[in-house]
């Protein structure tokens, strides 16, 4: 072999060793627990990045009491609950309960000067009527609220098999809110037949992005102990009609939280940096620079890091990317995970 020849092999030798050697030495993926303030993996450029990412993302949080009703009560999926409240979407759950503050219209066909307009309905639920004096109306139907007053003034022998019509003029009594990622979120005032689907497009709709809902329902109203449950709904479903059965009817008290969309960061050497919506399925790291464009031509890949916090304590996960996608160790890649933050460092050549 010529003095030539043994040069090329030389430096073929030399390139294959900075290209591949931090592939074929150590872990492909090490993970760094931090301790304390311990800050030494990251740049104060890069730590201030990840700090006004976090800031921001606690910003749009959902409110710490609601967290925690979500948190300690039972969760149901819309069919468990369904299964175990049968009531929920039957005849009971679906005429109104007039309440306090309720203005309803009153109407005797055989005697018009019993009719009534815009009764309101006191606080403690009675209304009062001629020859039929005070009566408690709260909780009941506008059916069962015409058959009270037609008995009523059968047994006063005022008039005999009345035929009375009872409708609600202005709904007062009953609210629900809607919380977290929605256009306008606020309390409304709940009205007949209003279903999840109303009292997202009263609020506006979601923000981008938002695939989950959760509806915080007080059951048992009115007994010594409320309980309260919480029913999972897959909003992308409902809102592209492939789960109508998610679209429950409102109950007083209902909260309605739609929970910020989900996303992982990136940040440094990819072509398109920022804040990244986790899609339905799972992703790796790899699929994620991808999503972000993919790595820039002075991106340091084998050094690449995610910052993670579970539990409260913050990891650091260095990957060698080039041994996923080049030295076939796909089964090393790393799952990604909601708060994320992927940091690509520049190269050392």
């Amino acid at each position: 072999m010529d003095t030539r020849s043994v040069t090329h092999v030389f430096i073929a030798t030399i390139l294959f060793g900075v290209t591949f050697g931090c592939v074929t030495t150590g872990d492909v993926v090490n993970v760094t627990t931090l301790k304390g303030a311990d800050s030494s993996e990251l740049k104060p450029a890069e730590r201030a990045q990840i700090e006004e990412i976090r800031k921001s993302k606690k910003e749009q949080g959902v409110d710490p009491s609601l967290g925690a009703i979500i948190q300690k009560t039972p969760n149901y999926t819309v069919t468990e609950y369904l299964a175990t409240h049968p009531d929920a979407e039957g005849r009971k759950g679906q005429d109104y309960r007039v309440g306090g503050y309720d203005v309803i219209n009153i109407l005797v066909y055989e005697e018009k000067d019993l009719s009534r307009d815009a009764i309101r309905v006191s606080a403690d639920g009675y209304i009062s009527l001629p020859f039929v004096g005070r009566i408690k109306v709260d909780n009941l139907t506008t059916g069962e609220i015409e058959s009270l007053i037609s008995r009523k003034l059968a047994e006063g022998k005022y008039l005999l098999d009345a035929h009375v019509s009872v409708t609600v003029q202005d709904y007062k009594s009953k609210r629900y809110m809607v919380l977290g990622s929605i256009g306008s979120p606020g309390t409304h005032t709940l009205q007949a037949q209003e279903r999840v689907l109303d009292a997202i497009s009263k609020s506006g709709g979601p923000a981008a992005g938002g695939k989950r809902a959760m509806l915080v329902r007080t059951v048992n109203p009115g007994a010594e102990k409320e309980q309260k449950i919480v029913i999972k709904i897959d909003l992308h479903a409902l809102l592209n009609g492939k789960d109508q059965l998610s679209n429950l009817l409102l109950m007083d008290k209902d909260v309605l939280y739609i929970p910020p969309a989900e996303y992982f960061y990136i940040m440094g050497q990819v072509r398109s940096p920022g804040s990244i919506v986790i899609p339905d399925k799972e992703i790796t790291l790899v699929e994620a620079i991808s999503m972000a464009g993919g790595f820039t031509n002075i991106a340091g890949r084998n050094r690449t890091r995610i910052i993670r916090v579970e539990n409260g304590v913050e990891q650091i996960i260095t990957v060698k990317v080039d041994a996923i996608t080049d030295a076939g160790m796909k089964i090393q890649d790393v799952l990604i995970k909601p708060d994320d933050i992927i940091v690509v460092p520049e190269s050392f050549f």
